[in-house]
């Protein structure tokens, strides 16, 4: 019987393909395409994912992209295909949770975001975009907001999803009220939740955001490995 140790490593090594074995495991039916290609399905975050990560297979997912359309495309540096354009090629970093449990934060205001707050998230994210953030993003997972009033000014909530991963995603913090430590402690109760529920919390961050490195560091993750990242569309 594998321990508890081989079990967690086995499950690490689903970061290599992160995307895929989201899109082709637990969230199979949020996503669009093929045996070789898929995507997260219009409406939720444009991301592509492929079986073989560092031979993609583009054709198999060009009927299920429409020219123009960007996507987000880890672990992959080959050549860019005929029909396909890249926008922008850069580096990201993959975190793991590695610290105790988070203690509860109970007079902490955040409530739960569901549908009827998607144009208050919307807002958010247009004024302080955390990645690739659409309208039916918040169906990945649990998300959660602090509110002034009737205006959203701090999110964050879960993404992608395989084996006991579970991904930490669209954090941000509307200008007037960063530095109060909104977008920490909603980190944290996302975080709590996840162990709770038998989960391994991991997030990406961009390599040159130094700054949320080190937050996320003191928090308790720490540095997986770093993924090429590009943005990637179908030509006209």
């Amino acid at each position: 019987m594998p321990s508890p140790s081989d079990e967690r490593a086995a499950a690490i090594r689903l970061l290599d393909n992160i995307v895929w074995n989201s899109l082709a495991g637990a969230q199979a039916r949020f996503s669009a395409g093929t045996s070789e290609a898929r995507r997260y399905a219009r409406g939720f975050s444009a991301i592509i994912g492929f079986a073989n990560a560092e031979h993609p297979d583009f054709d198999a997912l060009a009927p299920y992209c429409e020219p123009g359309e960007h996507f987000y495309c880890g672990a992959w540096t080959g050549p860019v295909p005929v029909g396909w354009q890249v926008h922008a090629d850069t580096t990201g970093v993959q975190m793991l949770w590695d610290a105790d449990i988070p203690a509860a934060d109970g007079k902490f205001p955040a409530v739960p975001l569901d549908a009827s707050r998607v144009p208050q998230m919307m807002d958010l994210v247009e004024l302080r975009p955390p990645g690739p953030f659409a309208r039916r993003t918040h169906e990945l997972g649990e998300y959660y907001g602090v509110f002034d009033g009737s205006r959203l000014v701090a999110m964050a909530g879960e993404r992608m999803e395989a084996g006991p991963l579970r991904e930490v995603s669209g954090v941000c913090t509307h200008p007037d009220f960063q530095g109060r430590g909104l977008a920490r402690r909603l980190i944290a109760k996302i975080v709590r939740q996840q162990i709770e529920r038998g989960q391994i919390p991991f997030l990406h961050v961009m390599r040159d955001n130094v700054h949320a490195r080190q937050i996320y560091e003191r928090m308790g993750f720490r540095a997986h490995q770093e993924m090429p990242l590009r943005v990637v569309s179908r030509v006209a």
